[in-house]
């Protein structure tokens, strides 16, 4: 399950990474996110009472196929990835979610067990919003409906884009692609130009071997779409890396 803290501990508080900076903190995520804005001071201090989080260590579920959807998900900090693994060892990754990213809310409308499996691919820190204040929410604003549609077209559009490049492109599109969906400006806002990933995360991602993945980013920073750095990438030109293998 991971290691669960309310919200109300985290108000007001900072928790330091080991490069001394602040980190992000459960309040602070949720009074970032797009669909907090519309929210009257009352409003969202009734969401964050619905809300705690969830520390997760690096190859643990934040949930399983099969679970009933109890809460709706944000990643505070982290990355997970959205897939369904079979007991014959096989597995098909969906998505990847940064920090930042919402993710479970066709779920959440629905009364069947989830359909997918969410891994962390290292240890992240997850917001878990309780049901009955996710159906509060959809009961009582017009501007968090109107998110969740909105939520449910891009992901929609993002998985039809994944699964064409799955089937007709090369690895190096496949890690391009992989790349410009964690960096979606709707789903996952305000990520910045930088993310911190490994080289064996992308393989997750993408559905290919870490080796594979290097020689791919050395095609991709050759043609000056992005920049790989220690732990991470740099995007330096994100329509440039969308378009490519068009």
């Amino acid at each position: 399950m991971g290691r669960i803290i309310p919200a109300s501990q985290y108000y007001n508080c900072r928790v330091a990474d080991n490069s001394s900076h602040p980190t992000q903190t459960l309040a602070g995520m949720l009074r970032a996110s797009q669909w907090t804005a519309s929210l009257s001071e009352t409003e969202l201090e009734r969401v964050e009472a619905g809300v705690f989080e969830r520390q997760i260590g690096a190859g643990k579920s934040v949930c399983r196929k099969g679970e009933s959807c109890d809460h709706w998900f944000g990643i505070i900090e982290g990355l997970v990835k959205m897939s369904s693994d079979r007991v014959t060892g096989k597995t098909a990754t969906l998505t990847g979610i940064p920090s930042g990213g919402w993710f479970g809310e066709g779920s959440m409308l629905k009364s069947e067990p989830r359909r997918y499996d969410v891994i962390a691919l290292r240890d992240s820190r997850v917001a878990c919003m309780r049901r009955e204040t996710f159906l509060w929410l959809l009961d009582h604003s017009l501007a968090f409906n109107r998110f969740v549609l909105v939520q449910l077209n891009e992901r929609l559009g993002l998985f039809i884009g994944m699964l064409e490049t799955e089937r007709l492109h090369d690895p190096d599109t496949r890690v391009a692609h992989c790349l410009t969906s964690l960096f979606h400006p709707v789903l996952y806002p305000n990520l910045g130009d930088r993310l911190a990933i490994s080289q064996e995360e992308v393989g997750y991602l993408a559905g290919i071997s870490r080796q594979r993945v290097n020689r791919s980013l050395k095609v991709l920073e050759d043609a000056g779409f992005l920049r790989v750095e220690y732990g991470g990438v740099t995007i330096l030109d994100l329509e440039g890396l969308r378009r490519f293998g068009s």
